[in-house]
């Protein structure tokens, strides 16, 4: 499977210390997509210290589509993110958070919803988190985080820092790469011209494990991101292209 220069889907998964919730995160991934062959997994393990990448490894001797990177030193959520996305095989990419806290149930439907459209303007289907199982501390955070984004972005989008979505490779890549960049990939996708939609997903409880972000990390540093996004797009001039081609007539 490996060698298949035709998968449609890869699903990469930035983690870091969830050894106490990959394996079942992965399970449930192999369950979602039961009877195709056209996906691959990638973990990027981002220099756990726990059980993360003996964990890992022994999920690789029994599933030949999971593949897994490692970072040499510890580099954030978004630059494990886009490393998985650089490796990445399919046209389509699936993003997961790994605290298993996104349900992977979701993503088939995603995939299928942005198939069915067949919109070559729409590149990006974001997950919308319409019952959080968080804190309250933590979707107050979250709830004024995305209603700044929102209205400082125009980036339509409910729920721009939701970990599940569908996007496609190539669009992603062309966007700018920055820690935190994955809380505005919706922005970054509308920026380069093209189209996102959102659909309501599954929200769970953290498994193992504490969460990497506090009240700090997550609106305070967003805040410096964000006005570098909005400049950004203040800069930003996207528009389509029309190749000319020969019209037979001669000179």
């Amino acid at each position: 499977m490996h060698n298949s220069p035709e998968l449609t889907l890869s699903i990469v998964v930035p983690a870091h210390n969830e050894a106490g919730n990959l394996a079942g995160l992965v399970d449930e991934i192999v369950a979602a997509f039961a009877g195709r062959r056209d996906y691959e997994i990638l973990i990027v393990d981002d220099c756990s210290s726990d059980d993360t990448h003996l964990l890992l490894t022994r999920l690789q001797l029994r599933l030949p589509q999971l593949r897994v990177l490692r970072h040499v030193r510890n580099a954030g959520q978004s630059t494990a993110l886009i490393n998985g996305v650089r490796a990445a095989r399919g046209r389509w990419v699936g993003t997961l958070d790994g605290d298993a806290q996104n349900d992977p149930a979701d993503l088939p439907r995603l995939l299928a919803e942005i198939e069915r459209r067949d919109d070559p303007a729409l590149k990006l289907i974001q997950g919308w988190r319409v019952s959080r199982r968080d804190s309250g501390l933590k979707r107050l955070s979250s709830k004024i985080a995305n209603a700044v984004r929102s209205t400082m972005l125009g980036d339509a989008t409910p729920d721009s820092g939701c970990g599940i979505r569908v996007v496609e490779r190539a669009a992603l890549l062309r966007a700018p790469a920055f820690d935190h960049m994955h809380r505005f990939i919706p922005a970054l996708i509308r920026q380069g011209g093209w189209r996102v939609e959102s659909l309501p997903v599954n929200h769970r409880p953290r498994g193992a494990g504490a969460s990497h972000y506090g009240l700090w990390n997550r609106l305070g540093v967003g805040i410096v991101d964000l006005f570098g996004v909005a400049w950004l797009a203040r800069r930003s001039r996207p528009t389509e292209v029309n190749e000319s081609r020969p019209s037979g007539n001669g000179a």
